[in-house]
């Protein structure tokens, strides 16, 4: 039996989804899912599960959390020898930091090139308002992968930044995003990471498509 229950949406499409379940997975927390479609018929079912009608929400015994960073830091204090965040105070700093900048911005690219497991394009025309997004994301992993060595954003293990930029990794694959070689590799290393390949092989699996997303969720 789970010692969790985990609400979710699409894994095709949601993004939220994906960041929370491999929150989940770094704190090797085994959670049952609970999918729910993302439509006006189930927001009920939704308000039911997850007070601010979205996903994920997390329930473990009696505590309920919401809120993919919540989520995060809620499975950091409950399970610090999973090591979610890195040992050294200055880059758990900046591990948070960055969390948060993905969770809060770039909006744009989250616009131009919604989540979706099911597509890989061999070109894509990238709005150009997404482009200062890209670039700025860039950055990041270049500064992380340079400061601390890779594979993987702060070292050799995952932790909740590798999480939460993961969906950015797969939009960058399926629109065939041009970057640089270190990102390139990175994005590869996320992509062949065990948990987000049972991911990618569940959403392919999923019989829902969606012809055009407007927003992510």
């Amino acid at each position: 039996m789970a010692d969790a229950q985990l609400t979710i949406s699409s894994k095709t499409y949601s993004a939220w989804s994906l960041r929370g379940w491999l929150l989940c997975k770094l704190a090797e927390l085994d959670v049952a899912e609970t999918p729910v479609a993302n439509n006006a018929d189930n927001r009920a079912e939704l308000l039911l599960l997850s007070p601010s009608v979205l996903v994920p929400r997390l329930t473990h015994g009696d505590v309920s959390v919401w809120d993919t960073l919540a989520i995060a830091e809620y499975l950091n204090e409950t399970f610090p020898e999973a090591h979610m965040l890195p040992a050294d105070r200055i880059a758990r700093a900046h591990c948070r930091s960055i969390s948060g900048e993905i969770h809060s911005g770039f909006s744009n690219l989250r616009s131009a090139l919604p989540m979706n497991l099911k597509v890989k394009h061999k070109t894509f025309p990238v709005f150009s308002g997404a482009k200062p997004d890209i670039e700025r994301i860039e950055a990041i992993w270049q500064e992380c992968l340079s400061r601390y060595g890779g594979p993987f954003l702060f070292g050799e293990k995952p932790t909740i930044a590798d999480a939460m930029y993961a969906p950015v990794t797969r939009r960058f694959i399926s629109y065939a995003v041009e970057v640089s070689p270190e990102s390139a590799a990175y994005c590869k290393t996320i992509d062949h990471w065990g948990p987000m390949q049972e991911w990618i092989k569940a959403a392919k699996a999923e019989p829902e498509e969606m012809e055009e997303l407007e927003v992510e969720f």
